[in-house]
């Protein structure tokens, strides 16, 4: 009993830390796009603040932020993408890079991640 309330101790405290990491904004994004019947890959730079749309789909960029001094290596992005035949987003918050998988968006056609953000102007 007393190990179980030791992993249960160790395990709440784990999850009240935090992770301070400084971001530097980029202009924009550069996404990756799948379309998954045609096979179809595109790459597309967005600033902030504008949209892509390809397809039945429009990608919106709020922002894109990257580690300070390292804007090729773990980018993330805040995208909020629509369905042209839905009402509610399809997607809708922070996409990484560096975990495509984490934060992904699910649709049956499209497959879209973050590959990098753009430098700052």
């Amino acid at each position: 009993m007393r190990g179980l309330t030791l992993i249960f101790c160790l395990l709440a405290s784990a999850s009240t830390a935090q992770i301070s990491v400084k971001t530097t904004d980029g202009a924009g994004v550069v996404l990756r796009s799948l379309d998954r019947i045609s096979g179809q890959v595109l790459d597309f730079e967005v600033k902030n603040g504008q949209n892509f749309e390809r397809g039945k789909i429009r990608v919106e960029v709020r922002e894109c932020r990257y580690p300070k001094g390292a804007i090729d290596r773990d980018a993330f992005a805040f995208l909020t993408i629509h369905d042209r035949n839905n009402e509610r987003p399809a997607f809708d918050g922070w996409m990484m890079a560096s975990s495509p998988a984490l934060s992904a968006l699910e649709h049956p056609r499209y497959d879209v991640w973050v590959l990098r953000c753009l430098a700052p102007t």
